[in-house]
């Protein structure tokens, strides 16, 4: 019985064809790059403090002191969110000229009635001056970030369905209308509760636009370029989306004009519809043989090949849908000792690797230095790392690999509180490292769990580990917020868990080399002796069972 990849072995694996496919798929992902982490901008909270309205005719020695000085670290800094009570100033004003023979620390403060004012300096407007999104309200920044990412969960649930469904390509073009549509709306948004629900559906379409370049680049292409896709193609596209946003976030400082700029660029996929074709894997499966077999002749044609008279074999198409047919229920990702461990182990690994990646993308705001240079270095250090990833895997075993990446980001991260203030730089250099681990960590572990599931619940294993990693970047954000409290409070947390993962990866077991199993008796075995020894408890039980089911079936024959 030949499979897929058997039959259109003639295709050859680097011909033209797969080339623009490689080449039009990983673009498709750009625009999730500069849209995904547009947030870091959109969303920043600029320099702040209670508004004095102007008829209260105070001097400008007055207006000056209207507002307490607070201790806010390690300097003393006019307070953001209270001032002193603009009655009891109003009254002093007229009685004491000058403020300076008055103890104004013994008057009462209240909060910023009249609202606030925002610097200019970096900003002209962001969402948080927009809706005065500050002080008792400063908890719906995060949530704004929350929402985008809820968006991206929901999408995890329904992506894979509707794929399956409706074809790869239609999915494909379908949510980047979506991601491009919404995120044009978004920019006109006339409130903060329309912004977060427009902020869900972008997401909802920009993790299923990502997870169907996935999957349809994945079955077009041949086995040796499917690793160099998922890691430098469409993981690179990204990267290069979110090394433009600062700097189109440097010329265009308005939230709205912003986003506006940002998903304009969608427009132009339209013309990929017609060039890109749907996924001939997936058209078999539905029965469609004759457009499936029209692509596969398309894709000859444009690697100069001859493809031959009979494409598939009537058995061959029956088998193939036989088994799109087979299902399995999520229960089977806990149904053994050895598969409910490793899904515990993934789903934990997912999560925080989630935190980490979302959690330092979004701390840019926390770093010393220019915002837009320390986003672009954000950026930028993904490059090396998705390369670095790809040649982990060309080389290196799987596990080692991961939890090397880990170590090294949660190490580093552990570092960052320890530099002094008047270094600085080197501190962002320490945060670029460890961003650089947990990329590189985030490539490797897409292709390590596709290879620890077996073949029956492979998607389904790989696709609730995402959801897992779902939930992180839902939490990422109030990570990233704890630096309101102290600098380095995120890079504590994010790196006590990276560390944690760099640990539990040890526990899997190693994939390289190895044939993937296809049912779940024929997994690798988790690592550890209580495992071991449980493992083997598990399986005399088994053994005992079907021992005492065979008896009875003996026995029953025997009374008929």
């Amino acid at each position: 019985m030949r499979d897929y990849d058997e039959i259109t072995a003639f295709l050859g694996e680097w011909g033209p064809f797969q080339k623009i496919i490689f080449f039009l798929l990983s673009l498709s992902i750009l625009p999730n790059g500069f849209c995904g982490m547009s947030i870091v901008f959109v969303g920043d909270t600029p320099e702040h403090r209670c508004f004095i309205p102007g008829n209260l005719n105070l001097s400008e020695a007055w207006m000056n002191r209207t507002i307490p000085l607070e201790q806010d670290k390690d300097k003393l800094q006019y307070s953001k969110c209270r001032r002193y009570r603009l009655d009891v100033i109003k009254n002093l004003s007229e009685i004491f000229p000058d403020p300076d023979s008055v103890n104004i620390s013994e008057v009462g403060q209240e909060p910023c009635l009249d609202g606030w004012v925002y610097s200019k300096e970096q900003y002209i407007s962001t969402i948080v001056s927009e809706w005065d999104l500050v002080c008792d309200n400063d908890w719906k920044g995060p949530f704004s970030m929350s929402a985008f990412f809820v968006g991206v969960l929901a999408g995890s649930f329904v992506s894979g369905q509707l794929s399956d469904r409706f074809g790869r390509k239609v999915v494909l073009f379908g949510t980047m209308a979506i991601q491009t549509v919404f995120s044009i709306i978004q920019a006109f948004s006339p409130s903060w509760e329309i912004f977060c629900f427009l902020n869900f559906i972008v997401g909802l379409g920009q993790i299923s636009n990502y997870v169907a370049a996935f999957v349809l680049g994945s079955e077009m292409l041949g086995k040796s370029i499917r690793v160099m896709y998922s890691t430098v193609g469409i993981c690179i596209s990204f990267a290069i989306g979110y090394m433009l946003l600062p700097l189109v976030a440097y010329f265009i400082r308005s939230w709205g004009a912003l986003l506006l700029a940002l998903s304009i660029p969608g427009v132009f996929y339209i013309p990929l519809w017609w060039l890109i074709p749907e996924s001939p894997r997936w058209l078999l499966t539905t029965g469609r043989v004759q457009e499936a077999e029209a692509i596969i002749h398309k894709m000859a044609k444009k690697n100069c090949v001859t493809p031959p008279a009979t494409l598939f074999s009537d058995f061959e198409l029956e088998d193939t849908k036989s088994k799109s047919k087979q299902s399995h229920a999520i229960i089977h990702l806990v149904k053994t000792y050895n598969i409910r461990m490793i899904t515990i182990i993934n789903l934990l690994v997912w999560m925080i690797m989630a935190v980490g990646y979302f959690g330092l993308s979004l701390s840019t705001p926390n770093l010393h230095g220019d915002d837009y240079l320390n986003c672009f270095l954000m950026a930028a250090i993904e490059v090396p790392a998705y390369i670095a990833s790809w040649l982990f895997l060309q080389k290196f075993s799987r596990r080692f690999s991961l939890s090397g990446a880990f170590l090294l980001g949660g190490v580093v991260l552990f570092f960052v509180q320890l530099i002094p203030p008047n270094l600085s730089a080197l501190a962002t250099v320490l945060v670029m490292i460890g961003k650089f681990g947990v990329t590189a960590a985030f490539a490797i572990v897409y292709v390590y769990s596709s290879e620890l599931f077996p073949t029956v619940v492979r998607n389904m294993g790989v696709g609730v580990s995402s959801m897992a990693g779902r939930f992180g970047a839902i939490v990422s954000p109030y990570i990233f917020y704890l630096g309101v409290h102290h600098d380095f409070l995120p890079f504590i947390v994010m790196g006590t868990l990276t560390v944690f993962s760099a640990v539990l990866v040890l526990f899997l077991p190693e994939t390289v080399n190895i044939p993937l199993p296809e049912t779940i008796d024929q997994m690798q075995k988790i690592k550890g002796f209580d495992c071991r020894c449980i493992h083997r408890i598990h399986d005399d039980l088994h053994k005992n069972e079907t021992t005492q089911e065979t008896l009875v079936m003996v026995r029953t024959k025997e009374g008929n």
